[in-house]
């Protein structure tokens, strides 16, 4: 197998990773398992695993002390805000839906790089938006199965703090590799929702094996793996090429939605996936020009 191909493989394997984590919080949220159990220990778990192979690589290394303040900002604040409204949108509505409308942050990410980069907002660019917005709008507005306001709000709000992620993200990656900050990016994460759910008694331990499975298989299947397999995938075919390819991510919770949790999928759903996936590719691509 070339470099080439090992690459998209390493990606494809990323996207059906971050794909399943919709499936796995449903299953622990019937469990009963609250949202700061779930995420605490999901990062805590993460944190365990990524720091054991970076540490085999012998790439485990403390960054400086505005990377680390950085990085305790990105996983306390963002990715933790992120992580949360996320969960609470599989609440409201289907993990296929939620990731449908999730990816709507690439669009985000372009609103906010325009109001200090005008210049690279090109009609490609506005007619991706469009795409975008389109196709929530019709998943949301014409096909209302699996979908309640409350929801779309939430994850809306998720898409808004992942894209400030993102761009924040993107400025400290010029001191630091991906893997170190986000191995201190996790633990603070961990920590943070420790903290509110011992804060609130709303932390408890899972006591059913079927519990800790979900919870494993959102930290490992879900967080750890897509995780580590994007960043080795990077090294092969580049960033921009990695970016496009991960865009299936919503299509694998669609298809194990209907698969493994029985979830409706109609005509609408899946055109409007198409059209958010579709703006996304585009905007992905006109930011590499």
């Amino acid at each position: 197998m070339n470099d080439e191909t090992l690459g998209v493989a390493l990606v494809v394997a990323s996207a059906v990773g971050f794909g399943t984590l919709g499936i796995f919080g449903v299953v622990a949220g019937d469990r009963g398992l609250t949202i700061p159990t779930v995420l605490a220990l999901r990062f805590a778990l993460a944190t365990v695993v990524v720091w054991g192979v970076l540490w085999h690589r012998g790439k485990l290394r403390l960054p400086g002390a505005r990377v680390l303040g950085t990085a305790f900002l990105l996983g306390a604040g963002g990715y933790a805000t992120q992580s949360a409204l996320y969960f609470v949108g599989l609440e409201f509505m289907t993990a296929g839906m939620v990731a449908i409308v999730l990816y709507t942050y690439p669009a985000f990410v372009v609103c906010l790089t325009a109001l200090v980069h005008p210049e690279r907002v090109t009609r490609a660019v506005v007619g991706a938006l469009g795409l975008s917005i389109g196709g929530v709008a019709l998943v949301t507005g014409v096909d209302p199965a699996g979908v309640d306001p409350r929801g779309v709000l939430a994850v809306l709000g998720a898409a808004f703090a992942y894209s400030l992620y993102i761009i924040v993200s993107q400025r400290t990656l010029t001191s630091v590799d991906a893997e170190t900050l986000t191995a201190f990016v996790l633990p603070a994460a961990a920590a943070s929702f420790l903290t509110f759910g011992i804060g609130t008694g709303s932390f408890a331990l899972p006591v059913s094996l079927t519990g800790w499975g979900a919870v494993l298989g959102i930290a490992v299947f879900a967080t750890v793996v897509p995780v580590l397999t994007f960043f080795a995938g990077i090294a092969k075919i580049g960033a921009s090429r990695a970016s496009i390819i991960s865009t299936a991510e919503p299509g694998v919770t669609v298809a194990l939605g209907a698969l493994v949790l029985d979830e409706p999928v109609s005509a609408v759903t899946v055109a409007g996936g198409i059209l958010v996936v579709a703006g996304v590719i585009i905007i992905q691509r006109e930011s590499t020009v």
